[in-house]
């Protein structure tokens, strides 16, 4: 059983000892003010609450839900109401506690009329956590404006099959990738002082067949040693306030139940001290979907002993069956203590035991210059250049033929959390309250001078064939054809990828695959833009017969994606993302890691072979880098600290930014381990002829993994280091040796270091 907040006051605990059991009760539910039948979140249609607000809030409240990210409501108006729903309940509830208001902020605020960043997988490609930091900083600048206090993001599943429909929702498929950018993106919304949201703790991404809420068999090394690094990096190095649970059942054992996962390691292993916020309904479907509860009173005991603390997004459960339950003496009241001081705690770290509500925001401004700047700078560090033939840059095309069912689609730049695609799809004719120029929009501001035709060609995943052959003829037509293509985001099978459309292959949607071979056969060069949230099979398109002559990969850039994709394809911007995770084979590879032991990648004993397409880290350049000197000592005890060092150098004839990436394997230990590992990685922009010496400060815990005690270790022996430019570039190479043993602590470091040198003796004039 979980035990109290460690850190609750004198007036907390001085609060709690005036509660009733229904002021307690009270403080561990949300109440979801505009919820109806609009299904916003997973069964939401069946969990409709028949609570009045009024009654549901007479003995206060602990959350708010989504005041502004439900249905379209002007800011300013919606603040007014707010302010005074929260005067209300200090003025009207005995013990005067207003409601932590708390909001979907995954690609941004949700709410309607503010900004709409690129989507996780996005931050991912990018490698660039200083720029998601700066991000979430404004993300959380507009939550408090707004008087939202928690924001309900960032995912830290590690992906690890493509066909899962939240892929999207992902920052990518390495953990110290997902745990470093997770970790800066929870550092920029809480310096806003708004608390960030871990989810889903633990497992979600790990489902049978990527089906969205199935079991899943994920052994206790792959959750120690893939699954949950990203949230211990978040939880110790950013100081995580929140976190949320996984709607997943591990081995049979759901983890909303489960006193292991959220109570042993959540609370215990990884030392977080804060409220653990369930996610929507998840204490509900104990019963409903598990199978593990009787009744709604008995889900209530069970996920409170098991380390929930509020109950999201509505009283189901901890509202009035866990008092039946408890006045028939089924259950303790004790049990509400321990949840009810953590939330009592972040309410007075958030200021809400003081804050008086005076004056609203008069107006705001959602998606303002610094908005378009970040949303703008992080997608265009997020397009992959996945292949050219030297078609790209084409700066002097005068003649475009663009193509394609995300041409001319704002909806096609959004991932599925989304206000545009998550709320407004629900009421249409309502403008987007924010500026989306779509990818069509973009190349006739970058091509002023050019003839640009339109044609759609198909649908994204209609069967409607009758228009590929206008989109034939402008491609025959045109010296560049510019075909755009891929996802549209939504829900529950409203869409291609997103909460709920999951899928059994990874063929491009509807059509697709059809439109760009038929406009590859006409001769002219064809530019593949893929906007999707999700890796696909694209092999056909990038090493067959009639292969595109390059090929984009964006992952939902955003509101101000179209314009990096116009500036890449012109050549005014150079690219420089990089995958976040690989290009499959097919779905019948699947599920595939780059993490995977020698066994797990093509070998002699099957025909299958689950190769990807292109590697993970992968990513093309308008200029060339070489990596050189790889260095470190030849040996390091094990618990210490390894420099490592490497020049990166720009042997091309114009700037760019290189992602340098540090790999290592352990060839020979007592558990088999990946081929590959990320150990670190550093975006440096170099211009022609510069060169730098980045330096990693690398510490052998890096190179641990659970052993068959279960404690993780770090073994003596050799292992082996590469630079490259994936995980499968071995460009510069050396090797360590570890001595002796280690077992890691709290006190290991879990995030490299790194700081880069110019290298003068390289750039020096003349050399």
């Amino acid at each position: 059983m979980t035990v109290p907040h460690p850190q609750a006051s004198a007036r907390v605990h001085d609060l709690l000892a005036q509660m009733t059991l229904e002021e307690k009760a009270a403080q561990l539910v949300g109440y979801w003010v505009d919820q109806g039948g609009e299904v916003v979140a997973p069964l939401a249609d069946e969990m409709v609450t028949t609570t009045k607000y009024a009654d549901a809030t007479a003995h206060g409240l602990g959350h708010l839900t989504r005041v502004y990210g439900t249905r379209p409501v002007d800011p300013v108006e919606r603040a007014a109401w707010l302010w005074e729903e929260q005067r209300r309940l200090r003025a009207e509830t005995r013990l005067g506690i207003p409601a932590i208001v708390h909001e979907e902020c995954l690609t941004g605020l949700a709410a309607w009329k503010a900004a709409t960043y690129p989507t996780p997988l996005a931050w991912g490609a990018s490698f660039d956590p200083e720029l998601v930091a700066e991000m979430g900083a404004a993300i959380g600048d507009s939550m408090r404006e707004l008087g939202i206090h928690q924001g309900l993001a960032p995912v830290l599943d590690v992906i690890r099959d493509p066909r899962w429909g939240r892929v999207d929702e992902c920052i990518g498929e390495d953990p110290y990738l997902v745990g470093t950018v997770g970790t800066a993106y929870v550092r920029g919304v809480q310096s806003a002082g708004v608390d960030a949201t871990l989810k889903h703790f633990v497992g979600y991404s790990a489902s049978q067949a990527a089906r969205n809420h199935a079991p899943v068999h994920a052994g206790p090394r792959e959750v120690a040693d893939v699954l949950l690094p990203p949230f211990e990096m978040a939880i110790r190095d950013g100081g995580a306030a929140s976190v949320m649970n996984s709607y997943a059942e591990i081995d049979g054992e759901p983890v909303a139940a489960s006193a292991h996962y959220l109570d042993e390691v959540l609370r215990g292993r990884l030392g977080f001290s804060g409220p653990v916020v369930s996610d929507y309904f998840s204490v509900a479907f104990l019963q409903t979907t598990h199978g593990v509860a009787g009744d709604l009173g008995e889900a209530a005991e069970l996920a409170l002993r098991a380390g929930i603390d509020v109950e999201l997004p509505t009283g189901d459960a901890f509202a009035a069956p866990m008092l039946e339950r408890i006045r028939s003496g089924e259950m303790d009241a004790a049990l509400l203590d321990a949840a009810v001081l953590r939330v009592l705690a972040q309410k007075e770290r958030l200021g809400l035991l003081d804050e008086t509500f005076e004056t609203p925001p008069a107006a705001v401004d959602l998606d303002g210059a610094r908005h378009r700047d970040l949303a703008r700078r992080l997608a265009a560090e997020s397009v992959v250049l996945v292949s050219n033939d030297g078609t790209l840059p084409a700066a002097s095309a005068r003649r475009i033929a663009l193509i394609g069912p995300n041409a001319d689609s704002a909806e096609a730049l959004m991932g599925c959390y989304s206000f545009v695609n998550h709320v407004l799809a629900h009421h249409p004719g309502t403008p987007h309250g924010i500026d989306l120029p779509t990818v069509r929009d973009a190349f006739v501001a970058e091509y002023p001078d050019a003839e640009i035709a339109y044609a759609r060609g198909c649908g994204v995943e209609d069967d409607d064939d009758s228009a590929i052959g206008d989109a034939v003829d402008a491609a025959a037509a045109a010296e560049l054809a510019v075909v755009v293509v891929g996802d549209r985001a939504g829900l529950f099978g409203r869409g291609t990828v997103g909460e709920g459309n999951d899928v059994d292959d990874l063929e491009l949607p509807g059509l697709q695959r059809q439109l760009v071979e038929r406009v590859v056969a006409t001769g002219t060069p064809v530019v593949l833009v893929i906007l999707s949230g999700r890796p696909y099979a694209i092999g056909w398109a990038l090493d067959g017969e009639r292969r595109v002559a390059a090929a984009l990969q964006s992952f939902f850039p955003g509101e101000e994606g179209a314009d990096p994709i116009a500036g890449i394809v012109s050549g005014r911007l150079s690219p420089s993302g990089r995958l976040p995770v690989t290009l499959p084979r097919s779905a019948g590879a699947q599920p595939y890691s780059y993490l995977h032991p020698r066994l797990g990648g093509p070998i002699d004993v099957t025909s299958a072979d689950p190769t990807p397409v292109r590697p993970f880290g992968h990513g093309l350049t308008y200029t060339t880098f070489a990596h050189e000197h790889l260095q470190a000592s030849a040996s390091v005890a094990a618990g210490d600290t390894l420099e490592v060092s490497v020049v990166a150098r720009n042997t091309g004839e114009r700037a760019g930014a290189d992602v340098v990436q540090l790999y290592a394997h352990d060839p020979v230990a007592s558990l088999t381990r990946p081929v590959a590992q990320l150990m670190a990685y550093h975006r440096v922009d170099l211009g022609p002829g510069e060169s730098a010496r980045v330096v990693f400060s690398l510490p052998t815990a890096r190179f641990a993994f659970t052993g068959r005690d279960g404690r993780r270790v770090v073994e003596p022996g050799r292992i082996d280091l590469w630079v490259g430019s994936s995980c499968e570039d071995r460009e510069s190479v050396t090797a360590i040796e570890v001595t002796g043993e280690h077992v890691v602590t709290h006190d290991d470091a879990r995030i490299v270091p790194v700081r880069v040198v110019a290298d003068a003796e390289l750039v020096s004039p003349g050399r």
